[in-house]
């Protein structure tokens, strides 16, 4: 069995609700995983996510990047950079903003970064997303990730009412993926 660490901040509980969501994908798809908020990072934390196979980075989209708070647990991450102890494990993302685009892929491409410091290996969506006439804001990777899980959530909408329940099955549906791709990798990668 797989174990994935998600680690995320959440400013409103909109990204909260998102790490939640993509929690229960990988719990089904049968990962060993937990959440980890940023603010709750000590000791027991980094030596979870020394433990994992795959971490998956969670952060809201503030100003056109990743929120202070992600980027404190990041810029703390050169500890386990410098023995490279994140070496290819999985590595996977997700924000969330409150526009449709917000500059989300800015965030996602820090998370890239993130990992490729880190010797990591990127799981992208594996997602079509949906881009026809006939798509509905429900359907699955409506907002159209490639790279990683972009969600929505409008400026004055509480965590309870957003983001919307589409967004939040595309979440359960990339934790699956990242799951199924964690033990694709740890089941083939040698020592």
């Amino acid at each position: 069995m797989s174990k994935i660490v998600i680690v995320y901040h959440s400013g409103y509980g909109h990204t909260k609700k998102v790490a939640e969501a993509v929690l229960a994908g990988t719990l089904d798809a049968g990962a060993d995983a937990k959440l980890i908020a940023v603010g709750e990072i000590d000791e027991a934390a980094w030596a979870e996510l020394e433990a994992a196979d795959g971490i998956i980075f969670g952060a809201p989209t503030y100003m056109g990047g990743a929120s202070a708070d992600f980027k404190k647990f990041a810029d703390a991450s050169s500890k386990p950079w410098l023995t490279q102890s994140w070496k290819d494990k999985i590595a996977a993302g997700f924000t969330n903003s409150a526009t449709m685009n917000g500059d989300k892929f800015s965030t996602i491409q820090y998370f890239i970064s993130l990992a490729m410091q880190h010797g990591m290996i990127w799981a992208g969506m594996g997602i079509m997303p949906s881009n026809t006439k006939a798509a509905t804001r429900n359907d699955l990777n409506y907002v159209g990730g490639y790279a990683g899980l972009l969600t929505q959530s409008p400026a004055d909408a509480s965590a309870e009412e957003a983001p919307p329940q589409g967004d939040l099955d595309t979440a359960k549906a990339f934790g699956a993926r990242v799951a199924a791709v964690t033990a694709r990798w740890s089941g083939n990668r040698q020592g």
